[in-house]
C-alpha cells in the first residue's frame, strides 16, 4: 500500500458520547453505540528497541512493587515560590504583537530570535549520526532519536551537584516532551510506507513504535548569551516508547480487566503512545497524557464479548470489527521472531483461550496519565489508573499548599466529552520533593475521582465517581460496575451515568498560580447547535466563514472556560465558572466575538495552554478554520478572575440567543499574539526556564520545507518537513514578555 492510501494524519474528531445527559436530563438506560473515529497515524521501533526500552528496569518480576525511597525527613523542603513567582508578572505586554500571516516561516516579535533545537530524527547521544533525507535509519535507531509530532513539554531544572530536581535552576535541566503520532511518509523518507499482501515490514513498524512516546534530553543554557543546546553526552538522555514496560498502579492494578498474556497478574503493560498534553508534579516528575489510543488496536470479525464488554468497547471506539490504523499487528516478525510484540495490538478474544492467553484486555491498559521520573531511568514509568481512563489531553496539578490535598485536573479530548478532577487523600508535604514514584503512589493512587457538571447560572458541581455512590455499582442499568477498578477503567460510562456536562472537546488545562483558578480549552465542536444543543457553558452555534464563503457551522472557533473552586479549596464539590475568552475572527459579529478580539489577538481553536509561574497564560492554537488568513499561533494573556465580566447572549440556534457568562474584555496589551508558526502546523507544547529567559515551543506537522528554510543546520539535512522544538530568546537577554515590567522598575 502506498502512503497516500494510508489513513491521513489528522487531529481526532471523535464523537462516541451518545448518552442523553444534556444539562439536567436523566440518563436513559441504553447501551452506547460505536463512535465515529478519524484517526491520527502512528509509527514504530525495532526489536532491539523493545528490549532496550526496558533495559533500565531493575527487576523483571511481574509483581514488582519496589519504589525509590522517600527522601530523608531532615532534607530541606523546596521553596514554595518555585511554583509561583508573581513578583515577576508584568501588568501589561509591550512586545510588538506578531501579525497574522500564512508564511511557511516561524515568526516571533521584534527583538526576539528563535533556534530550532530538536527535530524528528535528531540523535540524543553523540554515537548516533544525524538523520539525512537521503538515508533511512533503522527502526532500532529511533530509540536514540527524536520521535515524531512533538507535543506537550516541561522543563525540570537540575541541581548541578546532586543531579536531581531543582525548581529554580535555569542553566541546566531536563527537557521532557511527548511524541504524539506520525507523519508516516516523512518518517520513512526515502522509501515511503510499505504494505505487501496486507503485511508491513517489521523494521518500519519498529521505527514507528520508537517514534512514539516521550523524549528526555538534558539542556544547557549559557547564562550570558542565553544560547541553549542539548548535551549529547548526558546520562539522562533517553527515549520512552510504545514498547517500554510500564507499571500499572492504583485501583486497576491486578484487576481482571488488566490481565493479559504479557502480564497475567495485571500489573504491567507495554508502551505509552498517542501522548498529547502533559503536566508536572510538585515533587519533580513528568505527567504524559494518553489521548487517541483506541485506533491503534484491531478487532476481528467474530469477536464475541459479553453484553457489558460490548457496551464498554463501544464507548471507547472499538464496538465492532476494526483495523488498526498503523497495522502494527500485521507483520511476519522476521527481525525479532517474537510474534508477541505484535499480537498485543489485536484485542480479539480468542475462542480457544482466556484473557491470560491473548490480548483482549490490552486496550484497557491504555488511556491513562503516565508518571515519568526524568531523573531516574532505573524504574519503570507508572500508569496512574486512579485518575481514570479516557482520551487524556492534559493533566495539571493544583497549586501545592502544605497541609492541603492536591488536585489533578484533566480533559477528555473528544466531541461531547467531560472535564474531570482527582483529589488526593494525602496532604501536600514539601519534604516529598525528589521522592520519585514513591511520592506518586502517595498522591496519585488514593483519592477521589470527580466529573464536572456546569449549570446555567454560572455554578457547577463535581460529581463523585466512586463505587457504591451515585448509582455506580453492579446494579447499574447501563454497565455493571463491580468495583473501583471497573469505574476508573470505564470512567466515560460512569461520567455518562451521573449526568456530567458534554463539552466542546476539553483539551489542555492550566492552573492560575495566583488564585488557583482552573482554565480549560474547548477547541471546537462542529455539531454544537445540532446533535449537541447549546448551553451556558458551550453557548455558541453560528455560521463561520472562510473568506467570503460560508464554511461550517457550530462552535467552530472554540473558547476557554475557567472555574473557581468554592472557598478556594480543591476538596470543594461546587464551583463558579465563566468563559474567559471566545475564539473568533476580529471582524465577526459581537455575539460571536464576545471577547472583543482585534487584529492583534484574534484566534481560533485554542488547544495548548499553560500558566508560567509569573501568571502569564500562554495560549496555543490547533486550527483549520482560520488558516486561510493565519497560521496557528501562540498568544500571551494576563487574565483577571472568574466573575469579572458580565452576562451576554451568544449566537445560537435559539432564536433569542444563548445566555452565558463572559469574562472581562481584555485590551490587546493584556492579550496579544506572541508568535505564528509555519504553514500547515499546529503550535503545541510550551515551557520556560525559571529565569524566564528561554521559552520552548513545539511545532507539530509543519508543511513546506520547514525547518530547512529557517535553519542552516536543517537545510544541510534535507528539505522534508519535520516536527521540532524551538527555543526563543530575547536578543538583549531579557525575560520573555517581560519588557513592560523592566520599564516599570527601571
Amino acid at each position: 500500500m502506498k502512503n497516500e492510501d494510508m489513513i491521513p494524519c489528522q487531529d481526532l474528531v471523535e464523537d462516541s458520547n451518545n448518552s442523553n445527559n444534556t444539562h439536567f436530563q436523566t440518563i436513559l438506560n441504553q447501551h452506547m453505540n460505536r463512535r465515529s473515529f478519524i484517526a491520527k497515524t502512528g509509527s514504530g521501533a525495532m526489536a532491539l528497541a523493545f528490549a532496550a526500552s526496558v533495559s533500565g528496569c531493575s527487576d523483571d518480576n511481574d509483581d514488582d512493587t519496589s519504589v525509590p525511597e522517600t527522601p530523608p525527613a531532615n532534607e530541606k523542603p523546596v521553596d514554595q515560590h518555585a511554583w509561583s513567582d508573581l513578583a515577576q508578572r508584568p501588568s501589561k505586554f509591550s512586545f510588538k504583537a506578531v501579525k497574522k500571516n500564512t508564511q511557511n516561516f516561524f515568526t516571533v516579535p521584534e527583538g526576539y530570535e528563535l533556534n530550532v533545537l530538536y527535530a524528528v530524527g535528531d540523535p540524543i547521544n553523540s554515537s548516533v549520526p544525524e538523520k539525512l533525507d537521503t538515508e533511512l535509519p533503522s527502526g532500532a535507531s529511533y530509540q536514540f532519536r527524536a520521535g515524531d509530532n512533538h507535543d506537550g513539554m516541561s522543563f525540570f531544572g537540575m541541581d548541578p551537584q546532586k543531579k536531581n530536581y531543582a525548581a529554580k535552576q535555569s542553566q541546566q535541566g531536563l527537557l521532557v516532551l511527548n511524541h504524539e503520532y506520525l507523519q508516516q511518509s516523512q518518517l520513512h523518507t526515502p522509501g515511503g510506507t510499505i504494505t505487501v499482501d496486507g503485511k508491513r515490514p517489521e523494521d518500519q513498524i519498529l521505527r514507528e513504535v520508537n517514534a512514539h512516546g516521550v523524549s528526555v534530553v538534558e539542556i544547557q543554557k549559557d547564562p550570558n548569551t542565553q544560547a541553549v543546546k542539548i548535551n549529547l553526552n548526558s546520562p539522562f538522555n533517553r527515549r520512552i516508547t510504545a514498547a517500554t514496560e510500564m507499571e500499572l498502579r492504583g485501583p486497576a492494578r491486578g484487576s481482571d480487566l488488566m490481565k493479559t498474556r504479557f502480564s497475567p497478574a495485571g500489573t504491567l503493560t507495554r508502551g505509552t503512545f498517542a501522548n498529547c498534553g502533559n503536566g508536572y508534579t510538585p515533587w519533580g516528575t513528568y505527567l504524559t497524557a494518553e489521548e487517541n489510543w483506541s485506533g491503534y488496536f484491531s478487532r476481528d470479525e467474530g469477536d464475541v464479548r459479553t453484553d457489558a464488554e460490548q457496551v464498554a468497547l463501544s464507548r471507547y471506539g472499538r464496538g465492532g470489527p476494526a483495523t488498526s490504523q498503523y497495522r502494527w499487528d500485521k507483520t511476519d516478525a522476521e527481525l525479532t521472531g517474537e510474534r508477541d510484540l505484535y499480537d498485543r495490538w489485536n484485542i480479539t478474544a480468542q475462542a480457544d483461550g482466556s484473557a491470560l492467553t491473548d490480548y483482549r484486555n490490552a486496550m484497557n491498559t491504555c488511556g491513562f496519565i503516565v508518571e515519568i521520573d526524568p531523573f531516574s531511568a532505573s524504574a519503570r514509568p507508572v500508569k496512574r489508573t486512579a485518575l481514570g481512563r479516557f482520551a487524556h489531553e492534559d493533566c495539571r496539578c493544583s497549586n501545592p499548599v502544605p497541609g492541603q490535598p492536591l488536585a489533578f485536573y484533566m480533559g477528555d479530548d473528544a466531541t461531547g466529552e467531560y472535564i474531570y478532577k482527582f483529589v488526593s487523600d494525602a496532604k501536600w508535604d514539601p519534604k516529598d520533593v525528589n521522592g520519585g514514584y514513591a511520592v506518586g503512589d502517595k498522591y496519585m493512587d488514593q483519592g477521589t475521582l470527580y466529573v464536572a457538571q456546569f449549570k446555567e447560572d454560572g455554578t457547577g458541581q463535581w460529581l463523585e465517581l466512586s463505587h457504591g455512590k451515585n448509582g455506580l455499582d453492579a446494579s447499574n442499568p447501563v454497565y455493571p460496575f463491580k468495583d473501583q477498578a471497573d469505574i476508573v477503567v470505564h470512567a466515560r460510562l460512569a461520567a455518562d451515568y451521573v449526568q456530567a456536562t458534554k463539552m466542546d472537546r476539553p483539551e489542555w488545562v492550566a492552573v492560575n498560580p495566583e488564585n488557583g483558578e482552573v482554565y480549560v480549552t474547548l477547541t471546537n465542536n462542529g455539531n454544537r447547535g445540532r446533535a449537541y444543543p447549546t448551553d451556558a457553558a458551550n453557548p455558541r452555534s453560528y455560521i463561520d466563514f472562510k473568506g467570503s464563503s460560508a464554511s461550517n457551522s457550530g462552535n467552530m472557533n472554540g473558547h476557554i472556560i475557567r472555574f473557581s473552586e468554592t472557598e478556594n479549596t480543591v476538596k470543594a464539590t461546587t464551583f463558579a465558572w465563566d468563559i474567559f475568552l471566545f475564539g473568533a475572527e476580529a471582524r465577526a459579529a459581537s455575539n460571536i466575538n464576545l471577547s472583543g478580539l482585534d487584529d492583534l489577538n484574534d484566534f481560533s481553536s485554542p488547544d495548548g495552554m499553560w500558566f508560567d509561574p509569573r501568571g502569564i497564560l500562554w495560549i496555543q492554537t490547533d486550527d483549520g478554520q482560520y488558516t486561510d488568513e493565519t497560521n496557528c499561533m501562540m498568544l500571551a494573556a494576563l487574565p483577571g478572575k472568574v466573575g469579572d465580566g458580565t452576562k451576554a447572549l451568544a449566537a445560537s440556534t435559539k432564536a433569542e440567543g444563548q445566555a452565558t457568562l463572559v469574562g472581562a474584555k481584555l485590551k490587546n496589551d493584556r492579550v496579544r499574539r506572541f508568535l505564528t508558526g509555519p504553514s500547515g502546523c499546529e503550535i503545541t507544547g510550551v515551557t520556560i526556564t525559571p529565569d524566564y529567559k528561554a521559552i520552548f515551543v513545539n511545532v507539530q506537522h509543519p508543511g513546506g520545507t520547514w525547518p530547512a528554510n529557517q535553519s542552516e543546520r536543517y537545510s544541510r539535512l534535507g528539505k522534508v518537513p519535520r516536527s521540532a522544538t524551538v527555543v526563543i530568546t530575547r536578543k538583549d537577554g531579557g525575560a520573555i514578555a517581560g519588557e513592560a515590567l523592566e520599564q516599570a522598575t527601571a
